[in-house]
C-alpha cells in the first residue's frame, strides 16, 4: 500500500522550490532506477542527458513554452534515443551480455542477428517511433521512482526537440531529445499541489474478459 499512497501523491509539479536541492545519493538513485527501466530485447537504444548547466537551462525556457520547470526544478533529465542506429548497437549489447553473464559471445549470434534484422529492416520513421516507445517506458519507471521517493517530478512533451538538440548539442553525441523531465521539491505556491487525483473509477478502468 506503499506504492499506492505514493502514487496517489505525485502529481506534475508545475512549480518548483529553486532553493531546494536533491542529494547526490537521491539524483544517483533516480538515474540507476532510469537505467534500470525494461526495453524491448534490454538493447537500451536510449540515454538521459543531465542538464547541469545553469545558463543552459535558462535558454531551455524559451524552447519548452515557457515552463520554469526546466530551470527552477533542482534537477533536470532530458530522455534521449539514439539518433541513427546501426548493426555496432547490436554487437555492443551482445558483447556487454557476454561480459555480464559469462557467456560466449559466439552463442549470442542467434539473438544479435534476430534483433538486428528486427529492427534495422525498419524504415527510419519506424526506428524512430519504436525508440521513442522505449523513452515513454523509462519515463514512467522514473515518475514511479520519484513518487516512492518523495521527490516531484514534472512529465513533459511541451518543448521543441529540434532547439533542445541544438543548444545542448545532441546530433554530436548522437542523440535525439524525445521528453523532458524536471525533479526536485514543489513550490508552497505550486498551483497543482492541492488538486485532488482524478482518474477512472477503477470498474470503469478494469475489462475483465
Amino acid at each position: 500500500m506503499d506504492l499506492i499512497s505514493s502514487l496517489n501523491k505525485r502529481y506534475a509539479c508545475k512549480k518548483f522550490n529553486p532553493n531546494k536541492v536533491l542529494s547526490q545519493l537521491q539524483v544517483d538513485e533516480i538515474i540507476e532506477a532510469g537505467r534500470l527501466t525494461a526495453t524491448s530485447y534490454g538493447a537500451q537504444l536510449m540515454k538521459f542527458v543531465l542538464v547541469e548547466d545553469k545558463e543552459l537551462r535558462e535558454k531551455l525556457v524559451n524552447c519548452s513554452f515557457g515552463q520554469r520547470q526546466v530551470a527552477d526544478a533542482s534537477h533536470l533529465l532530458v530522455i534521449c534515443r539514439e539518433r541513427d542506429i546501426d548493426l555496432s548497437h547490436f554487437e555492443d549489447y551482445i558483447s556487454r551480455v557476454a561480459e555480464v553473464r559469462g557467456t560466449e559471445i559466439e552463442k549470442l549470434d542467434g539473438f544479435k542477428n534476430m534483433m538486428a534484422n528486427s529492427i534495422l529492416t525498419k524504415s527510419e520513421e519506424d526506428q524512430e517511433i519504436w525508440m521513442n516507445k522505449q523513452c515513454y517506458i523509462a519515463l514512467g519507471n522514473l515518475l514511479t521512482a520519484c513518487a516512492i521517493m518523495g521527490i516531484d517530478s514534472c512529465p513533459m512533451e511541451g518543448f521543441l526537440p529540434e532547439e533542445y538538440d541544438e543548444i545542448l548539442d545532441l546530433e554530436k553525441q548522437n542523440l535525439a531529445s524525445v521528453l523532458v523531465l524536471p525533479i526536485g521539491f514543489r513550490a508552497d505556491d505550486c498551483p497543482n499541489a492541492s488538486n485532488k487525483k482524478v482518474r477512472r473509477k477503477t470498474e470503469d478502468f478494469l475489462v475483465k474478459i
